[in-house]
């Protein structure tokens, strides 16, 4: 199958957005389907305002339009929301086209959280953008039930994966040379240094040991001045990145407003165990709770000092376990199936060379 994939994210960004998508595109290629990826760094770009680091396509519909004509899709999937997901759109439906989204982010909180545009109107935004899409992937059941309340439709399941290769089970948590010394216990949070992170809510909770931090973003150096006894990592290569996580103790992830939350599933696959608040991103990656809010790779907790005390205790086999039933192959196969012909009501031989999508009405799967 002949895939295109319009995506605003994509390397050298570093994000989990970009590794989900580098990743999966590297299993569609081994299962033998030809994948033309349309990203921001094929056409002259603009810092995102209040992203450093991310850019952003100028007026690319033209040369979208010329590369998706030339690459004669089978099926054309939108990954995002930006310039470049609005292009994409855009040809379609002037070509009667049927194509496929993606929700990755929350955007609306993310807005709000950043310069207090009110949630309302950024999902009625991206309920207009997605609503011509045969099908929406969402990487969790409980974001698919929050965007169907929303008014969403044609919603489809989909999960991601890790790489257990790179990120290696690590028994006891082991010494990286670069950190040099710490206080254990040592608790660790990887991503953006974001508004929407409520990284705060990590860096001000009274526990012991040592907190790090690794990433980069627009509230870095406003939580540098304020939490200096931190240690600020910046941004690592994926191959340090992965001892960081075997080195620590413990992996806090304070996000209310992650769909998915790839690290999480990397610091398991390392023994890391995950502390989080019950909402949608841990919800699906730690599975269900027992009574003293342990889950299957980690705890959750309305209060994440408690989640912190209850993670500690999880074995850090049990945290690998639950890792691996995160695979990028299988992550590669539903995404494949969730994909339609862009002529799939002109030609039933090309109908039929695709998945069929699975209706909402035969229930998402579960990962717990």
């Amino acid at each position: 199958m002949k895939i295109a994939l319009v995506t605003d994210a994509w390397q050298p960004q570093v994000n989990g957005v970009v590794t989900t998508l580098v990743e999966l595109c590297k299993e569609l290629a081994l299962a033998g389907h030809a994948v033309e990826v349309i990203h921001p760094g094929q056409f002259k770009t603009r810092p995102c305002p209040g992203y450093a680091g991310i850019d952003l396509a100028i007026s690319p519909r033209a040369q979208l339009a010329a590369r998706l004509d030339k690459f004669r899709p089978d099926a054309i999937h939108l990954a995002t929301e930006g310039p470049l997901g609005w292009a994409g759109r855009r040809y379609c439906l002037q070509r009667k086209l049927a194509f496929t989204t993606a929700f990755h982010t929350k955007f609306p909180e993310i807005a709000n959280a950043a310069v207090k545009v009110p949630v309302s109107w950024g999902y009625a935004l991206l309920r207009h953008f997605h609503g011509p899409s045969s099908g929406v992937m969402v990487p969790t059941a409980s974001v698919l039930r929050m965007l169907e309340a929303r008014g969403f439709r044609n919603l489809r399941t989909w999960t991601h994966g890790v790489d257990t290769t790179l990120f290696s089970f690590q028994p006891v948590p082991r010494a990286w040379q670069p950190l040099g010394l710490l206080a254990r216990p040592v608790a660790l949070f990887v991503g953006r240094v974001s508004y929407e992170k409520n990284i705060d809510a990590f860096l001000k909770m009274d526990f012991p040991g040592t907190k790090v931090v690794c990433g980069v973003g627009p509230v870095e150096s406003q939580l540098r001045q304020k939490y200096p006894q931190v240690r600020w990592l910046g941004l690592l290569p994926r191959d340090e990145l992965a001892q960081v996580y075997a080195a620590a103790d413990l992996f806090v992830f304070p996000s209310h407003a992650d769909t998915f939350g790839l690290v999480m599933v990397e610091a398991m696959a390392s023994g890391t165990p995950v502390a989080a608040y019950p909402v949608d991103g841990p919800l699906e990656v730690l599975g269900r709770r027992d009574e003293t809010g342990r889950s299957l790779g980690g705890a959750m907790h309305e209060d994440l000092q408690q989640a912190c005390y209850a993670a500690l205790a999880v074995p850090r086999h049990e945290a690998r376990a639950r890792s691996l039933d995160f695979s990028w192959v299988h992550a590669s196969e539903l995404f494949a199936s969730n994909l339609v012909p862009v002529d799939r009501a002109a030609d039933p031989r090309r109908r039929e060379a695709l998945a069929p999508v699975t209706p909402l009405s035969s229930g998402p799967p579960t990962l717990s």
